[in-house]
């Protein structure tokens, strides 16, 4: 009996132990990965914090963080990701909603303006430099027009949960008529 108590206390503080060195490693992470924002170099932020979401993912800043550090640097479709993965831990952040639907927006019109391209298997990546006459001529394919489609309605519904659940909302007119503005893009470009 003894034995097992003292292998159940080993086990025990060991647990405790690995858990105490993970936050201690990911707050230092996340404290790295604020110092390389606040100089504008995402991409060494995304590192970090992806490391620190390695480590535990459990921790919403964690998650938030790293979805506007991927929005800052414009990779829209990450951010996107990441800002889903943050709401599954705190679906009551409003912020995280309003950051979501922007992320959404700016790639729908990174696909309208053909500054990104839809792949056949749904990927996406950068165009290359075009001409402008070239991609109002061009025609959306198949897979862009219903990515399009899906995130012009994601952008406005999250708008949407936005204003529901934020409190005391100072840019509630703003964004009511982003959520027409994107109403009318998508009846522009809607799927058929």
């Amino acid at each position: 009996m003894k034995k097992a108590f003292l292998l159940a206390s080993i086990l025990f503080i060991s647990v405790i132990s690995t858990a105490c060195i993970n936050n201690f490693a990911v707050q230092e992470l996340n404290n790295k990965a604020k110092t390389f924002m606040d100089k504008g170099d995402y991409a060494s932020a995304i590192e970090r914090l992806k490391s620190s979401v390695d480590l535990d993912g459990s921790v919403f800043e964690t998650q938030y963080n790293l979805a506007v550090a991927y929005t800052k640097a414009e990779d829209y479709a990450n951010a996107i990701k990441t800002y889903n993965d943050a709401i599954k831990l705190n679906p009551n952040f409003a912020d995280a909603y309003y950051s979501l639907a922007v992320c959404e927006e700016n790639l729908a019109k990174d696909i309208i303006s053909g500054n990104v391209i839809v792949n056949d298997d749904d990927t996406i990546e950068k165009a290359e430099e075009t001409d402008e006459e070239d991609v109002q001529d061009k025609e959306l394919s198949r897979n862009a027009a219903k990515m399009l489609t899906n995130l012009l309605n994601s952008s406005i519904s999250d708008y949407q949960i936005y204003l529901d659940k934020g409190q005391n909302i100072d840019d509630r007119a703003y964004v009511e008529d982003k959520i027409k503005e994107l109403q009318m893009l998508l009846a522009k470009n809607t799927v058929k």
